[in-house]
């Protein structure tokens, strides 16, 4: 396993360029096999998760042609579904969670759709019922191999119907939204999933010829077509790495440029960091933030009471940031209760930081009470291990900012959904080090 040595308690300074948006990119190469024609996609991500999706379609028939980093084409003209039910196929969708969403566009297009139960970050449950419930409603026969930990949805033709979703689940919207499209008349999915990301899929399912209306709010509404053509798509940048570089600076008290953020898609995300005390401002497309050479202070709510920082789905605070926020609250003048409510492991990894000096209260695995330092006490350099992707780069984040050197192992749980995140910190000053 790779490891990072970081010695901390470095400021940084100069301007970062975020990567194109891992959880956009997943449901964006799903929807490749919705046509035989050919799309073109740029600014994607290349990152672990992202490249493992691309070698899944590779193998499922579709052509992948590489034009520059980040940009390729897609052509699913001679799909492979004898791939569905090979034992290659039960190994390689089991090692990535987003490979369920392939499972909708095969069922349009094909009449079939398998998949094994995928993997991912060890967060919580993650139930996978919002899929399959609206593909059952669209006409689809389901079934579960237990034994193998199989799924199958099969039709020969969808159909459109009115669903309410259970939970607004952003990838079992996408799911059912792929496998609407190409379905007979029309579907109302009320709940549904709105974030950015999601109306991007939206958006270039109607360049390709989809019929979607009520794009970036909780009802959707789809008039089935008969196929679909080919398109050009940009991905937006990756809201979650734009707030962990806000976060950085603020922690390494740095003062730092991220570029090209897209404002008008990152919802709460400013908001909530300036509660925390922090400078965000707004420079044409782009985040500046100044040096916090005399720290941040935690605002409290309006009768005085202590903060509280929760996720929920959006437009609510993204659940990827909480571990950020959390982080960069050890530091702040305040205190901060952070109530993580849809995942109920994503704390764990406080201990970690609990090990730094940090004060921090574990409630139960859905709430923390974090009592910051205001920078009279440091973190203190630690060996830990990086327990998912979000966690892995808080404790890099606490790492760069701690005294000492600091050694973070099972890194490849960062590469999964960073690209190249230890070069592009020491092009901005950052002591990392990438020890394999």
């Amino acid at each position: 396993m790779g490891t990072f040595k970081i010695e901390g308690g470095h400021k940084l300074k100069g301007s970062i360029q975020p990567q194109g948006a891992k959880n956009e990119a997943l449901q964006i190469l799903c929807s490749v096999l919705l046509t035989p024609d050919v799309i073109t996609i740029h600014n994607i991500p290349d990152i672990v998760d992202v490249n493992k999706l691309i070698n899944l379609l590779k193998k499922l028939g579709v052509k992948v042609k590489k034009l520059s980093h980040g940009s390729f084409t897609f052509q699913a003209d001679d799909v492979n579904l004898k791939y569905l039910e090979s034992d290659e196929f039960k190994i390689d969708g089991r090692g990535l969670r987003g490979s369920i969403m392939i499972v909708g566009p095969l069922l349009a297009r094909f009449g079939r759709g398998y998949i094994p139960k995928p993997g991912g970050d060890k967060i919580g449950r993650r139930r996978l019922d919002t899929h399959f419930d609206g593909l059952i409603k669209l006409g689809a026969k389901f079934r579960y191999s237990k034994e193998d930990q199989f799924y199958g949805v099969e039709a020969k033709k969808l159909k459109g119907t009115f669903m309410l979703l259970e939970e607004a689940s952003v990838t079992g919207t996408a799911n059912i939204v792929m496998a609407a499209v190409l379905a007979e008349g029309i579907t109302t999915i009320y709940n549904a999933a709105c974030e950015p990301y999601l109306q991007q899929l939206c958006k270039m399912l109607n360049r390709m010829g989809a019929k979607i209306s009520g794009v970036g709010s909780n009802m959707l509404v789809i008039e089935g077509v008969d196929n679909l053509r080919g398109t050009t798509h940009t991905m937006l940048p990756d809201m979650i790495e734009i707030g962990s570089w806000i976060g950085l600076a603020a922690m390494t008290k740095s003062e730092l440029t991220i570029k090209n953020v897209s404002w008008d898609d990152l919802g709460l995300i400013p908001t909530v960091f300036r509660k925390l005390g922090i400078t965000v401002e707004k420079q044409g497309d782009d985040i500046h933030v100044p040096a916090h050479t005399k720290g941040y202070e935690i605002q409290n709510f309006i009768d005085g009471s202590i903060l509280t920082i929760s996720d929920a789905p959006w437009p609510g605070f993204t659940p990827d940031l909480l571990s950020i926020i959390l982080v960069v609250a050890t530091q702040a003048r305040g205190s901060v209760l952070i109530h993580q409510k849809m995942f109920e492991s994503r704390l764990f990894f406080v201990d970690k930081l609990i090990d730094m000096g940090a004060k921090i209260i574990l409630c139960d695995p859905h709430r923390a009470t974090v009592i910051g330092h205001d920078f009279k006490s440091t973190l203190k350099a630690t060996t830990m291990t990086s327990p998912d992707i979000r966690a892995g780069v808080s404790l890099l984040i606490a790492a760069l900012s701690a005294k000492g050197t600091s050694t973070i192992q099972n890194i490849e749980q960062i590469d999964r959904g960073y690209e190249r995140i230890d070069e592009r910190l020491r092009a901005i000053g950052a002591h990392i080090e990438r020890v394999e």
